[in-house]
């Protein structure tokens, strides 16, 4: 039985009094859930300041991204000695705005995904396809390779590190959310995939998240999916009545 896995991506918002503020508030929400794995996921400059906020909490802390060197003249990257040395147990890999916005390769997000699970630190690779990708049917295609090219090199052992984060780039702070039916085809083609590359045990042993304008309204109906273990949340998780509430509805 996998555990589903909620995390708030806070991306490029809030200041350090509203992070430590947002921190403190969902520590105190969600103190007694014990049935679903929590993180957050907030602006490097703030981490050190969450982990502070979170205590010893059920609340994990991630990371937005990662850099495969350990260290070196490498201007404005963060590696996982780094990440680990303020308190973060995830890092997000592959986020669709880091792939579209900052260009960044799939040979790049598989050094990172390599990097991260060789020091420790859990990724969460994201893979997803764009609006006209979709429309001329190349969903399955465009994923596939996201995801064998993330993983690759990848050992069974080690890929059980990896939780995957299915978000539609269509859907990413659009307000418009795939259908609870179109992420679960997806979700069930990925874990088919999984199955492929390694085997059933492992397959279903990997959580996959839904990502993409997920809120309390949806949350319900995406994750009575099948193959739908956990949400990569955006927006709703800047919000603390928001974030809790789809956590307590899971729970």
């Amino acid at each position: 039985m996998r555990k589903p896995f909620i995390a708030g991506n806070w991306k490029m918002n809030t200041d350090r009094r509203g992070a430590v503020g947002l921190a403190t508030g969902l520590a105190q929400e969600l103190r007694d859930i014990e049935t679903v794995d929590i993180a957050v996921c907030p602006p490097f400059v703030y981490l050190d300041a969450v982990a502070g906020a979170l205590n010893s909490s059920n609340i994990a802390l991630g990371a937005q991204d990662v850099y495969f060197e350990p260290n070196g003249a490498f201007t404005g990257e963060i590696s996982c000695a780094m990440l680990k040395d303020v308190g973060c147990t995830y890092a997000i890999v592959g986020h669709s705005e880091r792939r579209h916005k900052i260009g960044e390769t799939d040979e790049l997000i598989n050094k990172k995904i390599s990097a991260a699970i060789s020091s420790g630190l859990l990724p969460i690779l994201c893979v997803g396809e764009l609006l006209e990708q979709r429309q001329a049917d190349k969903t399955e295609a465009v994923v596939t390779t996201q995801i064998k090219a993330g993983l690759a090199g990848l050992h069974s052992d080690k890929v059980l590190a990896v939780t995957v984060a299915y978000e539609p780039v269509w859907a990413i702070g659009t307000g418009v959310t795939a259908t609870a039916e179109q992420a679960q085809e997806v979700h069930a083609m990925i874990r088919g995939l999984l199955a492929d590359m390694y085997d059933q045990s492992v397959a279903g042993q990997i959580r996959i998240q839904y990502g993409g304008s997920a809120k309390p309204a949806n949350t319900a109906e995406l994750m009575a999916c099948g193959d739908v273990d956990g949400l990569l949340v955006g927006g709703a998780s800047l919000k603390v009545d928001d974030f809790a509430a789809m956590i307590k509805t899971v729970a």
